[in-house]
């Protein structure tokens, strides 16, 4: 099938990817009476007395917006608010269909940091929770620490965290599989924009100790020629100053994780590293080396983002499960704790009986691994003691 040709026939037809769909009857006097007024004004006293009604009297319990600025929209770059809608419904109709999660396409006309927050932050109160989806680096690196801090409703970044969570039970199923221990690899990450840096920094939250992270300048450093989040990041993983080019740290290294561009790897490349090395490239629509050329040249297991090949690494695998179990934990944040939880919960739905070397995921439509993420999470919030709902 060309995907391409047949999508954009299809939205033609569709004509949208979600609806609003009502959820009361309204059809006669009493009903009206009930749901809208007179009687809609008692719930409305409630919750002006106590704002956590909001939670309990409203679909607000269930709601999530799915906010862009049109800057980073998939592979396609800075393309505008409008020209992202289509990937924001289909978001919404992804959060529907396996989180059972409302959500709505919201979509800023400002590239200004401080407009956007503020604009996020006075529609608010209509939301449980909120999904920044599709926002250039490093502008979402404040977005988010901003909102974080000064809303309490779960607040994530999907391009950041939902990729790093993914990304790593992947590659805790794939070293399970290799017979490598976290604590021992050389992992590579290429691309060091807002999926780079929060994959980076989950995989030394998962145990990943030697860690090498490039970008179009090469290995990155605490140098001018790096931004503030790239500098930040180096000090963590590059104390000494280490320079040099994506081939450079490949030499001997048994992982590569690529958000990066297309063709930006070579078999010879591959050929370098350590035995049995892992590769995911990942770069959309076209990844860093090829299946196929990643296969040939000696990778043990590839994952890529692409259905068309085994070991999809897709977020679709998080975010629904994750806002639903933020939810229904009715969480003030999303935490270090909720993530890792996340993680851990998607990587465990694949068995031991079933891990192969063409399967260290569950597949995108696996209900049970969405499930499982939800549980994860909804514990994670209690145990955390950031649900405001339950107490460990």
């Amino acid at each position: 099938m060309n995907y391409r040709e047949e999508s954009l026939k299809k939205h033609a037809q569709w004509r949208g990817k979600i609806e609003v769909s009502c959820r009361v009857p309204v059809s006669c006097k009493e009903e009206l009476g009930v749901a809208y007024t007179p009687g809609v004004a008692e719930p409305c006293l409630a919750i002006h007395d106590d704002i956590e009604k909001s939670f309990e009297l409203t679909r607000r319990w269930n709601t999530v917006p799915v906010i862009t600025d049109g800057t980073a929209i998939l592979g396609l770059g800075d393309i505008g608010p409008e020209a992202g809608m289509p990937v924001m419904e289909g978001k919404c109709a992804l959060f529907k269909a396996y989180g059972d999660v409302d959500a709505f396409p919201i979509c800023i006309k400002s590239k200004d940091t401080e407009e956007i927050i503020r604009t996020i932050k006075l529609i608010s109160g209509s939301f449980g929770g909120i999904n920044l989806e599709d926002i250039s680096a490093p502008r979402c690196f404040e977005i988010e620490r901003r909102l974080l801090e000064e809303l309490d409703i779960p607040v994530f970044h999907d391009d950041q965290h939902g990729t790093a969570i993914v990304v790593s039970a992947a590659l805790l199923n794939a070293l399970k599989l290799s017979g490598k221990q976290p604590g021992e690899v050389k992992a590579v990450v290429n691309g060091a924009g807002a999926a780079g840096i929060a994959i980076s920094r989950f995989l030394l939250d998962i145990g990943i100790r030697h860690l090498t992270v490039c970008d179009k300048a090469g290995i990155i450093c605490d140098s001018d020629e790096f931004n503030a989040p790239q500098r930040e990041l180096a000090k963590l993983i590059n104390p000494e100053g280490r320079r040099g080019t994506l081939a450079d740290a490949l030499r001997g290294a048994d992982v590569f994780v690529g958000v990066s561009v297309a063709g930006v790897v070579s078999k010879e490349m591959v050929r370098s590293m350590a035995k049995d090395p892992i590769i995911f490239p990942m770069a959309n629509p076209v990844s860093e080396i090829s299946y196929d050329d990643a296969i040939e040249a000696g990778a043990f297991i590839v994952g890529t983002g692409s259905s068309a090949y085994p070991n999809q690494i897709n977020n679709v695998l998080v975010f629904p499960g994750l806002f639903r179990g933020a939810l229904d934990a009715r969480a003030r944040t999303v935490n270090r704790e909720m993530l890792i939880a996340a993680a851990r919960g998607l990587q465990q739905c694949v068995s031991s009986e079933q891990l192969s070397r063409e399967y260290i995921l569950p597949y995108a439509w696996d209900k049970k691994a969405h499930e499982a993420v939800a549980a994860a999470v909804r514990q994670a919030a209690i145990d955390s003691g950031v649900s405001k709902l339950y107490s460990k």
